[in-house]
């Protein structure tokens, strides 16, 4: 779940309350949550630079005080950038506010170029504060890293133009020496046997070139010249704020080689052969600060296997398994041999290409598509092919945050699959600012609904197969944008939930379902409701006790509500997942599971939640006249029964479907041939 989108801080220097408004709308519209602060007075102006600001929008002059002298004031006590606003362009009153100390001078009529100098010095101002915050963390991290490099058992030495310039207790101890100054005027060579030092001078002057094969096997000598075999691991570092080397020496034993192996195990995935996921992460870590050193760029491929969820379905985990250790032998063909190749996820699969821009990659990536497309992969005795989705993102000098480039590689890669795969996607600087600024509008336009009641809801009808009565509905959220159309849900969801609204929506949701649901139980009483709620309320211990409040004011029973949450949420926040449904039963509110049966133990956090009804994955009833399906279906049906769990099938879209799901043990349906969400609650359950 993403962090709440802070409002900017806003000082307005502007003798007029309309213009002040105007200016903090303009700046909503662009997505900024805005909190602002008319100044009237130098007193006042004073009293509120107590306070933390992060942007001051100016006349040249109000009633009370000129824009310069206003900057003076400011920039006394104050980092806060500060943009003039002008009557009309002026050259020269903008080169005279910029040697005055202001950020920018901005036509009051230039709205959108108001809004990008704005967002600019957003994104500098903090910049500077982070990097305040990095100087004084950094010297924190410098005392604490020379405390445990002085305690460390490990060998450690930092050598410069091959002279020590540090050496820990452990390492001056190694060579029998008594104080570290006796190394201060050794060259680190003088400390390797005489038959070794010719290998170490030539590794030393090229290890930074090995990547991850930063280690050398030789004899050591001591202090009385006895020798002794070490593995000197050698990494770029800085000492005192110099470039050096950071060198760790092991002392050789008869395990050495076990312990390599183990290693290389820890790094490995078992089903294909690469690394996995955590290594790849670590070395794109490594390769990153290379780059930032010299300025080499990388690219970042990012490959997911379409469909994956129905392919597993239909041949199993273990048939998936081999037609991912297949799809590794393509990958290791179409690379070079020392490429950096990984498993990153069930079924996705990652690759660092070094020294390549990635439009100088593209060919390869295409044949590679191409050939995986063409291939027939035998797997659980069926021939089966695959399509893959590819992003692709760079990582340089400008971006060269390794978390960033991963997702952004990732989200490219889901985009692809989201229009119908098979392709490839290369990430575009220019694209990313159209999507931030689309975001920033969806944020804008979430905020807007939720402050207006400006959601909607919808619902489906969901039908018993077994003849319960009562009726049952699902609520579907919906959100209109100033145009008329509809978002999809796909779209501000996601965006929602990053900018930290996700919890504020499903509330909103919860009570318009409650009071919907009471109005509809005046004329049925009988009638439930099934309602939605997203991981970041599965994290909300406070949502039960608002939820009782909710049912007490309402003065609804709470079996008449049902909360459902995804299951993949649910593995993923396994111990808040499990207090929540631990709380609602408290209630007596029932709880669902959905997209049941992707997870590669689906049954396993069953263990822990204490749910009642289970809405399968809907690739499960994708194609139910292959009797293979069916009896798969079945299986997860009965299995469920077998708990104690009721079992709903959703995305019923045809009436030659029902027969195959009542043989199966189905409960409950739901599904456009039934009725397809609506804004009233009125399907006839009583219809045959």
């Amino acid at each position: 779940m993403g962090t709440e989108q802070q409002a900017i801080r806003l000082l307005i220097l502007d003798d007029s309350q309309n213009n002040a408004e105007h200016l903090v709308s303009v700046l909503r519209n662009a997505g900024h949550a805005t909190r602002a602060h008319r100044v009237t007075s130098v007193e006042d102006l004073q009293d509120s630079l107590q306070q933390s600001w992060d942007l001051c929008l100016t006349l040249p002059q109000t009633s009370f005080i000129q824009a310069s002298d206003a900057c003076n004031l400011i920039r006394k006590t104050r980092d806060i950038p500060i943009i003039l606003l002008l009557d009309q362009a002026d050259i020269d009153s903008t080169i005279q506010a910029m040697r005055q100390g202001m950020q920018d001078a901005v036509p009051l009529s230039a709205e959108k170029l108001l809004t990008l100098v704005v967002q600019r010095e957003l994104a500098s101002l903090q910049a500077r504060r982070q990097a305040r915050i990095a100087e004084q963390t950094l010297k924190e991290v410098e005392k604490r890293c020379q405390l445990l490099l002085d305690s460390s058992v490990d060998a450690i030495a930092y050598v410069h133009d091959g002279m020590h310039i540090y050496a820990n207790r452990a390492y001056v101890g190694l060579f029998g020496y008594d104080d570290p100054d006796d190394l201060a005027a050794e060259p680190m060579v003088g400390l390797i046997a005489a038959k070794d030092q010719s290998a170490f001078k030539d590794f030393l002057r090229h290890y930074h070139e090995r990547g991850a094969q930063n280690e050398l096997r030789c004899s050591a000598k001591d202090v009385d010249g006895k020798e002794f075999p070490v593995v000197l691991s050698l990494s770029p570092a800085n000492y005192d704020g110099e470039p050096c080397t950071q060198v760790v020496i092991r002392v050789e034993t008869a395990s050495a080689d076990f312990e390599e192996k183990l290693k290389a195990m820890a790094s490995q995935d078992l089903v294909t052969g690469l690394f996995n996921r955590n290594h790849f992460q670590e070395e794109v870590e490594r390769i990153s600060e290379q780059v930032i050193r010299e300025g080499n760029p990388s690219t970042l491929v990012y490959l997911t296997i379409d469909a994956f969820n129905g392919l597993q379905t239909n041949i199993g985990i273990g048939g998936a398994d081999l037609v991912l250790a297949d799809l590794a032998q393509i990958l290791r063909a179409s690379f070079a041999e020392d490429t950096l190749m990984a498993r990153f996820g069930d079924d996705a699969l990652s690759v660092l290409v070094q020294d390549q821009e990635p439009e100088g990659l593209l060919d390869t990536l295409q044949t590679l598509r191409r050939k995986v497309e063409g291939n027939l992969f035998e797997a659980a005795g069926r021939t089966v092919q695959i399509t893959l989705s590819v992003g692709v993102a760079s990582l340089n000098e400008n971006d060269h945050d390794p978390s960033l480039i991963i997702n952004r590689a990732l989200r490219l890669a889901e985009q692809v699959s989201r229009d119908g795969g098979n392709n490839i996607k290369i990430f575009n600087p220019l694209e990313e600012l159209a999507h931030e600024a689309n975001r920033g509008n969806l944020i804008a336009l979430v905020q807007h609904a939720l402050e207006t009641d400006g959601f909607q809801l919808q619902y489906q009808p969901i039908v018993s197969l077994r003849g319960e009565a009562g009726e049952l509905y699902e609520a579907y959220l919906r959100l209109i944008n100033s145009q008329g159309e509809e978002v999809p849900a796909a779209d501000f969801l996601p965006t929602a939930e990053e900018a930290g609204l996700a919890v504020a929506i499903d509330r909103w949701v919860i009570s318009k379902a409650i009071n919907q649901l009471c109005e509809k139980r005046n004329g049925n009483g009988q009638t439930r409701l099934l309602v939605n709620l997203s991981a970041a309320s599965l994290q909300d211990m406070e949502l039960p006790q608002w939820l009782a409040e909710q049912l007490k004011v309402n003065r609804l029973p709470s079996d008449a509500i049902m909360f459902q949450f995804n299951d993949a949420d649910a593995n993923t926040h396994m111990k808040q997942a499990k207090a929540l449904t631990e709380a609602l039963k408290s209630l007596h509110c029932q709880v669902s599971l959905s997209h049941f049966g992707c997870a590669l133990n689906p049954y396993g956090a069953l263990k822990y939640l204490q749910v009642d009804l289970i809405k399968v994955d809907s690739s499960f009833s994708k194609d139910l006249s292959n009797p293979e399906a069916v009896d798969k279906l079945k299986d997860i049906i009965t299995t469920l029964h077998n708990q104690g769990k009721l079992t709903i099938v959703p995305c019923v879209d045809s009436a030659t479907m029902i027969p195959s799901l009542w043989q199966a043990g189905v409960n409950y349906i739901q599904g456009n041939y039934l009725q397809a969400p609506s804004d009233n609650m009125n399907y006839d359950f009583n219809a045959e």
